[in-house]
């Protein structure tokens, strides 16, 4: 039996939960828009364990959503899930934030577009089949009329994520369909998780990195 922590910090969504050999058996998650994940996540560590009856050392293994994403997000939860792997001697498991986002579309067909919100119309974005497979590698690109032109093409592309708001003001085609509101959550985390734990694909803890993306840039405080 595997039971895993999941950790999902990467966007405003501050999320955790409990997986037991990939499905979710508690899941505890707050989208504060002022990302609240330094005051939260701890507590929400605690309470989660709390709620699955689940002593810290019972756990198989620790699971990061690794990136892409908002860089202060990605740090606080890395930070958390490699304090506790060092802590209880636990293996670190990474999983990609686009492809956890990708899973909350099923369908039997088309493509799925897991996207970020970034700067101005620039968003973070892959593209996946129905199956959940990506066909096309992560990419940090910008918006306009003719994004995704060659899959809309070709059937129904779903977006999701929180790039959505930007890119239905863009496209126009009757293939697109957005799926509004959804961020990435631990909630679809647990499967992945559970299918790197079973092959032992885990992270060195004391070298593990976000996946950025993009350097890191600090903006100057509005006056």
């Amino acid at each position: 039996m595997a039971l895993i922590l999941n950790i999902e910090t990467a966007t405003t969504n501050c999320s955790v939960s409990v997986s037991k050999n990939g499905e979710t058996i508690v899941l505890k998650e707050d989208n504060d828009k002022n990302y609240s994940h330094a005051e939260r996540l701890h507590v929400y560590i605690n309470d989660v364990l709390k709620e699955a009856q689940i002593a810290p050392q019972d756990l198989s293994a620790v699971a990061i959503s690794k990136g892409p994403g908002s860089y202060t997000g990605l740090r606080i939860g890395v930070s958390a899930a490699k304090g506790l792997c060092f802590a209880l001697d636990k293996p670190l498991i990474s999983v990609s934030t686009l492809e956890s986002l990708a899973h909350k579309v099923n369908t039997e067909e088309g493509f799925i577009v897991a996207m970020l919100d970034a700067r101005r119309l620039e968003v973070y974005s892959a593209i996946y089949d129905s199956n959940h497979c990506k066909i096309r590698e992560t990419q940090a690109q910008i918006l306009d009329e003719s994004a995704f032109a060659e899959y809309l093409e070709k059937g129904k592309v779903y977006f999701v994520g929180s790039g959505v708001e930007k890119t239905k003001t863009l496209i126009n085609h009757p293939n697109a369909i957005f799926i509004e509101g959804e961020l990435p959550s631990a909630n679809e985390m647990g499967h992945l998780a559970y299918s790197k734990y079973k092959i032992s694909d885990t992270e060195d803890v004391a070298y593990f990195e976000p996946y950025y993306l993009k350097d890191f840039v600090a903006l100057k405080p509005k006056s």
